[in-house]
């Protein structure tokens, strides 16, 4: 993606912000697998590990080290650091993402899983029986498996960065040969999450520091306006954000 698209693209997530800005998703005490700096590795020049409170202190409870590598670059491609705001990877999206597949979002706890499976129409949402913890497994080794025939033998998360980009359009098109699953149903659900963990809480692992809710204007999690209407009044609303936790 050219430097022009990845502003467009940031613009039109600007606009949507606000509306997947309260997402909230139950996590799990699973055992650590590894840090978010260790999964980063050394494939990704331009991006560096989120750190909370000065410490790249989170961990990955669901991916294996080769998935949550390959999590990494696929959301560092979505949504790349730019002069506009900040990375995905930045602020935490691998890790929201992560502990959303560990806990009962993964385990498709509010979701229809007995059948019968049929293809669909993208109208008719989701048909796979797979949960989407297992949604994910697959297709990151489909991905993979797609990547080494087609991109010399490599993993997605060692492809350069236009490689990696043409790859997701290829994903996002449904022209990417998976064997497991419709590699445009993968895609659907990776945007849909990266998304989320771009806009929700902080609380969730995402949006850290409040980083996005600041780039698009949005004040938080606050819920009395009532002392500031008269300050305010006919002007801009222009606060820090604050997170559910910072009015807890």
């Amino acid at each position: 993606m050219s430097d022009h698209e990845g502003v467009h693209r940031r613009d039109v997530l600007k606009g949507i912000g606000i509306t997947g800005a309260a997402v909230g998703i139950a996590t799990t005490t699973a055992p650590p697998a590894l840090t978010e700096a260790q999964a980063q590795g050394t494939t990704h020049a331009h991006t560096h590990p989120p750190e909370r409170n000065g410490e790249a202190t989170d961990i990955f409870r669901y991916f294996t080290p080769p998935e949550a590598a390959v999590i990494v670059a696929l959301v560092d491609t979505l949504i790349p650091k730019d002069d506009v705001g900040p990375g995905g990877v930045e602020v935490g999206v691998p890790i929201f993402i992560d502990h959303e597949l560990a806990g009962a979002y993964g385990r498709g706890a509010r979701m229809f899983l007995n059948g019968p499976f049929g293809e669909g129409t993208p109208q008719q949402g989701y048909q796979l029986p797979l949960p989407p913890a297992d949604l994910y497994r697959v297709g990151i080794a489909d991905l993979n498996a797609w990547c080494a025939k087609t991109r010399d033998g490599k993993r997605f998360d060692q492809l350069s960065t236009a490689d990696r980009a043409a790859a997701l359009k290829a994903l996002e098109a449904g022209q990417a040969e998976f064997t497991q699953i419709p590699s445009r149903t993968f895609f659907s659900i990776l945007l849909q999450n990266t998304m989320e963990g771009y806009f929700a809480d902080p609380m969730y692992g995402g949006n850290r520091n409040n980083a996005v809710w600041a780039m698009i204007g949005f004040p938080g999690a606050i819920g009395m306006y009532a002392d500031d209407i008269e300050q305010y009044r006919n002007k801009q609303y222009v606060v820090a954000p604050k997170s559910i936790q910072d009015l807890s």
